[in-house]
């Protein structure tokens, strides 16, 4: 068992039983062993009165409870029939309470999801919710707009892409949430803040027996505000209930797959976080507010580990950050026009790149350095759009790096995908593998386990360069890739796919699983990525934009089948739609959710603003303003502990945010095992979400005879068993089959790429000169049409066999090989010969030169294995217990069998 532990949330079931002057709300655990009770007033009319009792009921004690208020609430004492306590709803999780108006709504979360697993903590996503007034008809003060209101907080879908855990915190990273469990044990034990448990959680019938309790520390963290979703909404009740009853959720993406390698189980997880600051819709939420936060912020992480074991402590686990968002600069754009691209323009003047220098200042407390930005917004336009932006970025980033030291300087990359990818001669994809292979090498990534020792023999030169923090346990990931184009859907998507690409092949290198760093195409493993990645951005898509996305990672392959065309006019559509028609509603949806908008009886109604440009600026209604310098413009404390993140640091500000609770190390708010198995309830093994989720040898490898299961082969399209490029035609098949540097771009490529985010309708050029590293090329006409074909040379046989077969062998070579052949002509003659025992040695017969270090190299020795004396002891106990004679029991079988007597009968 692990000294630390995360801490288990004990209310994972809730009922909400219903008087006329009450709620009760009983929560318990998954195991309904432990519940609490939770008392809120229905008489008050507009003030929210909760009572939380603190106390840990049993399961008969509950009962008991629940039959007191059902005698005592009913209208004659001893009268049958009419129920005074009633079931009104059963939970899994309370997002939180609300009030418009006149009284206050709670929120429940009525249906759940599983949707990941990680490390035996569940995730799971929200289904359906139920909203409940909580003030009694008879106190309730009516108001002709509440309903109004109601329906505006609604428009927030619940359902669709809300996240929570009960153990695991989403909203920091698998790196933050790993180095949180070890931090209190970095220092001195005495400077971790222990709150240990109560009299009657300590009771032990055993304490005389002089046997220690091992105690472990479970360790609760606060969750990261900025990708919390129902924060605000939890603020009224978080300093008087319990922690068990606060439930955090994230907005954004979460998804998982199981990656087969010839058997053994790895999980690909995805996990996307939207922020909650300065969040919207897409034309109405661009560029960055007051504080640094800005539109359409997303952290995305990928995380692989081995299914194989579970646990933190002993597992492999690995992940990988990056961040998109909007250029961090004061500009919007202007939809009263009903263009679909309204022109940009900067609202505001930051000669010294303040707003700038407070985004970054964010990036580096969480992320540490560098910071690499990789701007792909178009660097030439005929009339100035998004070059605008491209103009302001790169000078604030100057201004910032003049006053940081040169070893921590943001990172500034630019480059026109939109260009590269109409230009024939150049492979967008082939440019973006240099820029991520570079981005990888100089961030790292995170692992929890040190290198294996076959990297040492047989060493990769791209392994030895790679960046990040090595520690005594495994790799730092310190800094992050920041991709950012004008609205960070399409273009940031295939650049955050290739990056995560490039880095999962890094991953997979570091847990074992593949001999060299590098992932193909067209391959197993790639192709469960890539729709991870789609169905990731089709998600962060239609949250900002409306729509799914327009270009997808085939697109830029250009092999997408000439059906994906009138798809792209299709999203592009529903997109302008969606940005004319319904961003408005959305947005104050949106405000209203996160409670930046608050109603009041003397403010104006929401739906009465010309605009909420001030409520996400909060500077607009403080006359006095704290400003920053602007050449210290980072937090104090964060420069001194860079490449590492300071939010990661085990300082005494970091130390503040972590609660720790001593306990039993079989007490249930540690035991993941049991949360995860559950091994006290009745589960079919079709129905465990590992079976349901998606499986590279089911969904994506052939299901013909002879194939090759390695996930890592590379495969033609109509061989797999569910293309990720769709059902398609033959002649979809035979475009589907050309590669990037040889397929030309559809007829009909720049007209639908006019209408989205990647092209604009005054820039029709085809400069072939802009490619700085294209792919070799040739044009050969036949007939009128010009067909692009690749210079492809026969491939020589030492690539695939290692050695060239046409080349007569060597003689050395030769020799091997008939001593391999004597070897297995005279292996049974040697043991029945009479030869003395001195003539039989393998030496004698052949001689052969070791090919390891294993001291017994002979099919006719091995070397006896070393058993130690605690299995030695414990083979002969089960000998002796065979035979009736029993040991004495260990100090292991006493804490065993203590624990069995106070679960069972205490």
């Amino acid at each position: 068992m692990p000294v630390t532990a995360a801490v288990i949330s004990g209310l994972q079931k809730l009922v909400l039983y219903e008087t006329r002057a009450r709620y009760f709300l009983v929560g318990s655990n998954q195991a309904q062993t432990c519940h609490r009770v939770l008392k809120i007033d229905r008489t008050e009319p507009r003030d929210l009165v909760i009572i939380d009792d603190k106390h840990v009921y049993n399961q008969q004690e509950v009962r008991d409870l629940l039959g007191r208020l059902d005698l005592g609430n009913r209208t004659k004492m001893g009268q049958k029939g009419s129920s005074g306590l009633s079931r009104a709803v059963s939970a899994f999780g309370i997002v939180g309470f609300v009030r418009f108006l006149e009284g206050y709504y709670i929120v429940l979360i009525t249906k759940r999801r599983r949707v990941a697993d990680i490390g035996g903590h569940s995730i799971y996503k929200i289904e359906d919710t139920n909203m409940i007034y909580i003030p009694n008809d008879s106190v309730r003060v009516t108001n002709p707009d509440e309903a109004r209101y109601v329906r505006i907080f609604q428009n927030v879908d619940l359902s669709s892409n809300f996240y929570f855990s009960y153990s695991y915190d989403l909203s920091h990273s698998l790196q933050f949430n790993m180095c949180v469990l070890r931090a209190p044990y970095e220092g001195e034990e005495g400077e971790v803040e222990i709150t240990t448990t109560s009299k009657q959680d300590s009771f032990d019938i055993f304490e005389d027996e002089g046997i220690p309790t091992q105690v472990v520390q479970g360790i609760r963290n606060e969750p990261y505000g900025k990708y919390v979703w129902n924060q605000r909404l939890l603020d009224k009740v978080k300093d008087t209930l319990h922690s068990d009853w606060l439930l955090y959720i994230i907005h954004g993406f979460c998804a998982q797959s199981k990656l087969l390698i010839y058997g053994r189980p790895v999980h690909v997880s995805l996990i996307a976080r939207r922020s909650s600051r300065f969040a919207g819709t897409r034309f109405l939420k661009r560029g960055a507010n007051c504080e640094g936060d800005v539109a359409n912020e997303v952290e995305t992480e990928q995380i692989i580990h081995d299914a194989a074991v579970m646990s933190f402590t002993t597992g492999s686990y690995s992940s990988y950050v990056q961040v998109r968002g909007s250029v961090p600069l004061y500009w919007s754009q202007d939809i009263s026009t009903m263009m679909p691209k309204p022109p940009i323009r900067l609202d505001q003047a930051d000669p010294y790149a303040h707003v700038a220098g407070l985004h970054f200042d964010q990036m580096l407390q969480r992320f540490g350095s560098p910071i690499i930005i990789l701007n792909l917004v178009k660097k030439r336009e005929k009339r100035k759009h998004e070059k605008i932006l491209s103009e302001e970025l790169y000078p604030a980033v100057l201004n910032l790096n003049q006053f940081l030291p040169p070893e921590h300087a943001i990172d500034y990359i630019a480059w026109d995908m939109a260009r590269y990818t109409k230009s024939k001669l150049c492979n967008v994809l082939d440019r973006l593998s240099m820029i991520a292979e570079n981005v990888v090498k100089r961030t790292g990534f995170f692992v929890n386990r040190s290198d294996f020792h076959c990297h040492s023999l047989r060493p990769d030169e791209r392994w030895r360069d790679l960046g990040g923090q090595l520690t005594s346990t495994g790799r730092l990931q310190t800094g992050v890739l920041r991709t950012n184009c004008v609205d960070c859907l399409d273009r940031t998507n295939t650049a955050q796919f290739m990056v995560g690409k490039c880095a999962l092949a890094y991953q997979l290198y570091a847990l074992g699983m593949i001999d060299k760093p590098r992932l193909q195409f067209d391959t197993d493993c790639v192709r469960l990525f890539e729709e991870l990645y789609e169905d990731h951005g089709d998600t962060l898509s239609l949250q900002y934009g409306g729509s799914q996305l327009v270009h997808r990672v085939k697109t830029y392959r250009k092999i997408a089948p000439w059906t994906q065309h009138s798809k792209d006019i299709m999203q592009t559509l529903s997109r302008y739609y969606s940005n004319a028609f319904s961003d408005a509603d959305r947005q104050d949806a949106i405000n209203l959710f996160l409670q930046v908008y608050q109603p009041g009886e003397n403010k104006p109604h929401l739906w009465e603003l010309p605009t909420d440009f001030y409520l996400h600026q909060a500077n607009t209604l403080s006359l006095l303003q704290d400003r920053r310098s602007y050449t210290y413009w980072w937090s104090e404390g964060v420069l001194s502990h860079l490449p590492l993140p300071y939010d990661e640091v085990p300082c005494e500000d970091n130390r503040k945010k972590v609660a720790v609770k001593r306990v039993n190390r079989f007490d249930e708010s540690i035991d993941t095992y049991t949360e995860f198995y559950k091994p006290y309830e009745l589960t079919s093994f079709d129905d465990t979400f590992s079976i349901s989720m998606t499986n590279s040898a089911r969904e994506f490898m052939p299901k013909t005879v002879g194939v090759d299961p390695s996930p890592f082969t590379v495969r033609k399209p109509e061989e797999t068993a569910k293309s990720v490029l769709g059902k398609s035609s033959k002649d979809e098949t035979v475009l589907q089959r050309k590669t990037a540097a040889s397929a030309p771009p559809p007829p009909s490529e720049e007209a639908v790429s006019s209408s989205s985010e990647d092209d604009s309708e005054d820039e029709r050029e085809d400069d072939g000169s802009t490619s700085q590293r294209s792919t070799p090329i040739k044009l050969v006409e036949s007939g009128d049409n010009v067909r692009v074909l690749e210079e492809t040379q026969p491939q020589p046989m030492k690539e695939p066999y290692g050695l060239n077969l046409t080349e007569p062998l060597a003689d050395e070579d030769l020799l091997i090989y008939h001593r391999f052949a004597h070897l297995g002509q005279n292996q049974h003659k040697v043991e029945k010969s009479d030869h003395p025992a001195e003539y039989r040695s393998p030496a004698h017969i052949l001689n052969l030169a070791p090919v390891s270090y294993i001291s017994g190299d002979s099919i006719y020795e091995v070397c006896v294995p070393h058993v130690c004396a605690e299995s030695r002891e414990l083979f002969e106990a089960h000998l002796q217990a065979g035979h009736g004679a029993v040991r004495s029991l260990c100090r292991e079988d006493m804490l065993m069998y203590r624990e069995y007597i106070k679960n069972r009968y205490m």
